[in-house]
């Protein structure tokens, strides 16, 4: 079980690492943040439909199971939607840092959900994070429109993150993907249309914005999108949301090289940063001790 535990524990940290990547895309793609998570979505569903075909596995999900991802797929949509604003708003940088506020948010939402008491230690490494954020808001005053995108995006994905917690225990990880990704491609349809968005246009994307599209929607979305509903059936939804605050820093490490000067901040961001990155590896050690612990006697014993 220790064994499964870590293996998914980095499975976790190479699934944050793509969506670090994500953060890439979302400002190399020129498509504005509604339209772009219309694509995402979609493309997404197709993907993961294809793999049920090819795989033979049925698409059949009780009317409960529904509603349930019904809820859920329009809180992703609005998740991504206010995520891709932030970036666009701001830069990668500021987005995905504030976006590291999930940790305090699931330290809230998660014991309401699983009926356990407020664990005292998990909102003191959620305050941190408020720390090192306020740290950055002082002082990257030009950015609060994107931090405030970016807090709410952080809100949403908290919720989402707590509540695919409790579906893991009943449904397949490939059917939750599905149908969520299939409500909140179908909300956002729903809202375009409405605001009668669909046009010739709207589909008349140059040739890299499809190639960054196909990218985003397969192997951020797809494949990452149904590996991180697997990984929650071995770790909580905290370990699961704290750990996703490494994004910002693979993310912050690609942007520097891919865009330069545009993503280069003052000072104070990257001592925030670090205090995002310190409050993620004592909660790796915190977390994992007694597994640590065992490892070192077993190699001990071994040595003799």
């Amino acid at each position: 079980m220790q064994e499964s535990k870590l293996k998914n524990y980095f499975l976790l940290h190479f699934i944050v690492f793509i969506w670090g990547f994500t953060a890439i895309l979302g400002a190399l793609i020129t498509v504005e943040a509604i339209p772009l998570v219309f694509f995402r979505m979609s493309f997404a569903v197709v993907f993961i439909s294809i793999y049920f075909i090819f795989k033979k596995k049925s698409f059949i999900i009780d009317k409960k199971g529904l509603v349930k991802f019904l809820f859920t797929g329009i809180i992703i949509a609005l998740h991504w939607i206010f995520f891709f604003k932030a970036i666009k708003t701001s830069n990668v940088s500021i987005a995905l840092v504030t976006m590291s506020t999930g940790a305090f948010f699931t330290s809230l939402i998660e014991p309401f959900f699983f009926k356990r008491k407020i664990n005292f230690l998990e909102m003191f490494f959620g305050l941190m994070v408020i720390v090192g954020l306020y740290v950055i808001f002082n002082f990257e005053t030009q950015y609060r429109l994107g931090i405030i995108y970016a807090l709410i995006s952080s809100f949403f994905g908290a919720l989402f993150s707590v509540l695919n917690g409790l579906f893991v225990k009943k449904y397949d990880e490939h059917r939750i993907s599905l149908y969520q990704l299939f409500f909140g491609a179908l909300f956002v349809t729903i809202y375009l249309f409405i605001n009668q968005n669909f046009s010739v246009s709207f589909f008349s994307l140059s040739k890299t914005d499809w190639f960054y599209l196909l990218v985003l929607s397969s192997i951020c979305t797809a494949y990452a999108f149904v590996s991180s509903v697997k990984v929650m059936k071995f770790l909580s939804p905290y370990t699961v949301m704290l750990t996703i605050n490494l994004e910002p820093i693979y993310a912050i490490i690609l942007a520097l090289l891919i865009f330069g000067e545009k993503e280069k901040m003052n000072p104070e961001f990257y001592l925030g940063t670090f205090i995002v990155l310190l409050v993620v590896l004592l909660n790796g050690v915190v977390k994992n001790k007694d597994y640590l612990k065992q490892r070192i006697q077993q190699r001990l014993k071994a040595k003799k």
